[in-house]
């Protein structure tokens, strides 16, 4: 007699493979030092403001855009992947569902930006992520903010995160000028463009011999001072040579060495060809910035 052949259980087989490439997937992070685990719901809100918040209903998103979770971001990777035995039955069972094409509430997320976190529904993220889906289907509810989040945020980006939300948070910018983007990579910098804000204030009162408004200094400084130059670092091409690198990181760096750089730019140019690309427009801005603020540019 012959013994009862055995046959895998196709969800067992699905929720080892899963297991089995969030350990390899979790080697590679740590041999590249870049650890990418889910962003904590709770942490993220609290270093951002949240001027209000809406219900958009239900509607497929990407799941590459889903970056947290409210409340499991430690049992999953960055791709949704177990990283837990605490997993396993509530895995399999939506996994089966699929297996026998039952439709599943669409999951619960906060969408904050660009990004998405998991209110309710890791485990069907994880399983959607797991055998290819591109979307889910979700009930979202928005939170406004001032602040863009792209799906490659991380842990380190936060600190930088916090100090840009408190920028447009002082500067009110946002609503001042829709549609402005400031991004620095260096910890410090929106200090020191609100420093410049404040030196604009200053500029102006002593002009006009009058008080100037916060948000009167903050428009002058965008459209005068900050926009100009920006274009012109645009225009020029520049930021190909610093792919890492911001437009306002080049505008800061501009305001901090302008002098230097067009004292420097005859001597250096037959040497280092790529100044011809900002010289040109970045000089003509600098100059007329120059004109204007002396004091403030040397």
């Amino acid at each position: 007699m012959h013994p009862p052949v055995q046959h895998n259980d196709p969800v067992d087989l699905d929720y080892t493979s899963a297991r089995q490439q969030a350990f390899l997937r979790a080697i590679k992070d740590r041999l590249r030092r870049d650890p990418r685990g889910l962003l904590p719901f709770s942490e993220v809100r609290a270093r951002l403001e949240v001027r209000g918040q809406h219900d958009r209903g239900i509607q497929l998103v990407p799941l590459a855009n889903i970056v947290g979770s409210q409340g499991r971001y430690l049992d999953f990777d960055r791709s949704f992947l177990p990283l837990t035995g605490v997993t396993a039955q509530r895995w399999k069972h939506v996994r089966r569902a699929h297996y026998h094409s039952m439709e599943l509430p669409p999951v619960e997320l906060y969408k904050l930006s660009d990004v998405y976190f998991v209110v309710d529904g890791n485990h069907r993220v994880s399983v959607a992520r797991h055998t290819g889906q591109a979307e889910i289907r979700a009930h979202v509810t928005e939170l406004d903010i001032d602040v863009p989040l792209s799906p490659q945020l991380n842990t380190a980006d936060l600190n930088g995160m916090e100090e840009q939300a408190d920028f447009f948070a002082w500067t009110d910018l946002a609503q001042l000028r829709p549609g402005a983007r400031i991004e620095v990579t260096g910890l410090g910098g929106y200090l020191e463009l609100i420093r410049h804000i404040n030196w604009q204030r200053t500029c102006l009162s002593a002009v006009r011999g009058t008080p100037v408004s916060s948000a009167e200094a903050v428009g002058d400084w965008y459209d005068t001072v900050y926009a100009p130059l920006v274009a012109a670092i645009r225009a020029s091409n520049v930021l190909r040579a610093f792919p890492n690198r911001t437009e306002t990181d080049l505008y800061l760096w501009v305001m901090e060495h302008g002098q230097e750089l067009l004292e420097g730019a005859a001597e250096h140019h037959h040497k280092r060809r790529w100044l011809s690309w900002p010289i040109s427009g970045v000089k003509r801005v600098w100059l007329s910035l120059h004109a204007r603020f002396p004091r403030r540019l040397h």
